[in-house]
Order: structure tokens, then C-alpha cells, then sequence
């Protein structure tokens, strides 16, 4: 593999600047346009639910205790499924009636767990932000509603309600501009770098030496100023 002279890689990309700068601009105006005039926006809504007692047992009477914390601990990630499950949500799509296939939503819908609680955020995305919160808030009754059909029990409250977004979660003009900026200026620096690799032009008297293996005994100048006739 042929060595690279780093003060000469260094100059290639001086006397480039222009064009490193032309290919980095471009991207970054070409991604902002996407951004701001094609890109669909989206919008998030989040319901917030806890796992407790169960209204009808002995435990629920006396007070959320030890036992009810494991149990509820244990039943978080077999809650979480069910949340998703084709029962809750095609019950969901049904009640809403919704234009949308059981695996549509199903991937607009995430669940997740604070680790070591009892606590399940349900999110739910949409191009529409009213109808992100109709679903997020209708997931939970059903879950509910599921919940108490299938265990017998009614441990589940809710903490917070969806509430409708006005900003779309995944549009950020400043953060897209700073990473289009840098995908830019990374092609910009690759670009450059493949060209100077394979350019096997000479350049200097010092690669007629290299390439070559022959002496040199003298170089033409460039001619910095044009002779007036």
C-alpha cells in the first residue's frame, strides 16, 4: 500500500476547500428541504399507568403492601404484551374506527417500564396529534377493561392521561441542520480522500523521485505573472 504524505493530503484538501464546502452546502440545503417540506410530521401522546392493589381483595382493603408490590413487579412485562396484543388493539381500532390493520398500529404503539416499578408508559404515534391522543387513551380503557376479564383483578390506574402535542416529535429544524451538516461535510472529506488515493498524477519533483526512481536535475517554475507584449 502506497504511504500518504499528510503535509501533501493536507494541501490537496486546501486547495479543495471550495468544493468540500460546495458538496457540504448542498447536502445541507437538499436535507433541510426534506426536512422542512417532505417530511411528514409526526406527533407522540403518552398515558401514563400504575400497577395496584386489587380493589376486591383483602390487600386492597388494608392497603398496598409488599405482596401486592411483587406481584404487580411480575405481572409488569406480561402487561406490557398485552398492551400490544391483537385483542386490546383490534378492539381499539374497532372502537374508534380506525382506517388502520392491526400491524399498522401495533408499530405506532411502544410500551415501555421504569425499571423496578409498577409504573407503564403507553406512547402512541400519529400523523394526527388528536387522534395520537383518542388512541393512547382508548388503549388504556380497553387494557383495562382486558385486565379485569382475564386476571379477575382491577390493579390498574391510570397516573396521566394523553394529552394532545402541538409540536411534531420529529422535526427539529436545529438538530437536523447540525446533522445534515456534518453527513456533509463526512462526504465532503470522503470525496476528496478517494480522489486524491487514486489521482496519480505528479504533482512534485519529489514524486518523480518516488514514482519513478530517477534523479531530478532541474524544474520549470510557474510563471506567476503574464509577459506584456
Amino acid at each position: 500500500m502506497e504511504e500518504i504524505n499528510l503535509k501533501e493530503l493536507f494541501d490537496y484538501f486546501k486547495e479543495r476547500s471550495l468544493i468540500m464546502a460546495v458538496i457540504a452546502l448542498s447536502v445541507l440545503v437538499i436535507g433541510c428541504a426534506y426536512s422542512i417540506f417532505f417530511k411528514v410530521p409526526l406527533y407522540q401522546s403518552n398515558s401514563t399507568i400504575v400497577l395496584v392493589s386489587d380493589d376486591g381483595s383483602a390487600t386492597g382493603q388494608g392497603g398496598y403492601n409488599t405482596t401486592d408490590a411483587q406481584l404487580n413487579k411480575n405481572l409488569v412485562a406480561t402487561y406490557s404484551d398485552i398492551i400490544k396484543s391483537r385483542r386490546v388493539l383490534e378492539s381499539v381500532i374497532k372502537n374508534l374506527n380506525l382506517d388502520y390493520s392491526y400491524k399498522t398500529l401495533y408499530n405506532n404503539v411502544s410500551v415501555t417500564n421504569t425499571t423496578n416499578t409498577e409504573i407503564i408508559k403507553i406512547a402512541v404515534t400519529d400523523a394526527s396529534s388528536e387522534l395520537a391522543t383518542d388512541i393512547a387513551d382508548e388503549i388504556v380503557k380497553v387494557f383495562g377493561e382486558e385486565i379485569k376479564e382475564i386476571y379477575k383483578l382491577q390493579n390498574v390506574s391510570i397516573v396521566d392521561r394523553a394529552s394532545k402535542e402541538t409540536n411534531p416529535y420529529n422535526i427539529n429544524v436545529l438538530k437536523d441542520t447540525v446533522i445534515y451538516l456534518l453527513i456533509g461535510l463526512v462526504l465532503a472529506i470522503g470525496i476528496i480522500f478517494v480522489v486524491y488515493y487514486f489521482d496519480t498524477t505528479i504533482k512534485s519533483a519529489e514524486d518523480v523521485e518516488n514514482k519513478l526512481n530517477i534523479p531530478v536535475f532541474g524544474i520549470v517554475p510557474k510563471a506567476k505573472n503574464k509577459i506584456k507584449k
